[in-house]
């Protein structure tokens, strides 16, 4: 790495040529400059990484933490708001055995046993709202009309509230994971309306208990016979409503997006359905397109590529940029729908490693599986450039995907 690429700040996240496409900095990033200087939104500095083995070791590391609360840890947006710095955060255990202990407590809603018991509902909700959209025909907005609801639908039975308040989770979840869409004040109130709901719901849940999550977790205990801790029971609540929103909403658009925009893709898995499980793998490290990576901070030296760096270090480790690392897959750049196998980093990595991974898994299984069956003759409506980004927020995704069949 030379003098210029250390005095170097690029402002992150960095723009995309287009909507599917990663940046034109990732290939000398990965090359020349495994450790680069980036200014946030905020405009505090932060060490980004975008080669596969450092980001694999610093999302497995424990010394490096997903909270930004300390003093002099680089904050991503607002200073007070957003996914790494809010009450949510604060309320969840990140320290090495309690964070495990919630874990075991939550995971086991996410088994791949579960997942095969939850498959039939979503085929079915899959199929009706595929069905739904052709009625009204053609061109449609794939996101709007499968994308988002189906995600949705599933976590609000699996958390027990009401699909029909999903306008206001999806606002309130675009609030937590904004970077520039909204203001200190927006993100403010929308927080604590989020936080009064799911406060109320949990303790209607205690009142009147479910076949649902919080409802078990409310009397469950960890292995140190401890209850779950209300302010802990809200946060989760909120944080696997979020992750239902977005992530999984989003990565059915830009999987969809990915098949078509290269036909021969499409046809592919038309020929041979028993390639879906991989091209969703592939799918998921292939995306360009993830949002702004995960941050971590340490508050201890550490070394990372080979350079020692001192504590108070915030880093933005990049996985989408570490998934098209050449040294960790042959053909990086090149979509492989059998590629096998295929350890991306889409989900992070170590203890913090996302726990409802199984379910979007099945999600995109089931609904590439049914579009392929009901719709072989889908196509975007219109060309790959005028394809539009999710701007101002945490995560990536398309604005809307126009489709036709």
């Amino acid at each position: 790495m030379t003098h210029d690429d250390r005095e170097r700040v690029l402002d992150y996240p960095l723009p995309r040529p287009a909507a599917l496409e990663p940046p034109t900095e990732w290939a000398e990033l990965h090359r020349r400059c495994p450790i680069a200087r980036v200014k946030l939104p905020s405009g505090d500095e932060a060490l980004l990484l975008t080669r596969y083995d450092d980001v694999k070791q610093v999302l497995s590391d424990p010394r490096f933490t997903r909270s930004l609360s300390a003093d002099d840890a680089a904050q991503i947006s607002d200073p007070e708001g957003g996914l790494f710095n809010n009450e949510m955060s604060e309320a969840m255990p990140d320290d090495a055995e309690g964070h495990q202990r919630w874990r075991r407590m939550v995971t086991k809603w996410f088994t791949t046993k579960r997942m095969r018991m939850l498959a039939p509902g979503i085929e079915a909700m899959a199929e009706r709202l595929v069905d739904e959209m052709v009625e009204r025909g053609r061109p449609a907005d794939l996101k709007a009309a499968v994308g988002f609801p189906l995600p949705v639908w599933v976590i609000c039975d699996m958390l027990g509230v009401p699909d029909s308040d999903r306008d206001l989770f999806s606002h309130w979840s675009d609030t937590m994971l904004n970077l520039t869409r909204y203001t200190r004040a927006e993100t403010r109130a929308a927080q604590a309306e989020f936080t009064a709901y799911m406060t109320g719901h949990i303790a209607a849940k205690r009142a009147e208990p479910g076949e649902d999550i919080l409802s078990a977790l409310i009397t469950a205990s960890d292995s140190a016979g401890q209850r779950m801790p209300d302010a802990t029971l809200v946060a989760t609540g909120q944080g696997l409503l979020v992750a239902g929103h977005e992530t999984t909403s989003n990565m059915i658009g830009k999987m969809v997006a990915m098949l078509l925009v290269d036909r021969r893709r499409w046809e592919r898995l038309l020929a041979d359905r028993s390639l879906i499980r991989s091209a969703v793998e592939e799918v998921l490290r292939y995306d360009a397109n993830l949002g702004l990576g995960m941050p971590r901070y340490t508050s201890e030296a550490v070394e990372v590529a080979d350079t020692v760096l001192p504590g108070g270090t915030t880093f933005i480790c990049d996985m989408s940029a570490a998934n098209r690392d050449e040294n960790a897959f042959t053909g990086a750049d090149e979509m492989d729908l059998t590629r096998s196998p295929n350890p991306h980093l889409t989900f992070g990595a170590g203890p913090h490693s996302c726990l409802g991974q199984p379910l979007a898994r099945t999600e995109l299984q089931i609904v590439l599986d049914v579009l392929l069956r009901k719709l072989p003759s889908l196509d975007l409506a219109v060309p790959a450039g005028d394809l539009r980004r999710v701007e101002g927020l945490v995560v990536g995704g398309l604005t809307e995907l126009p489709v036709r069949w």
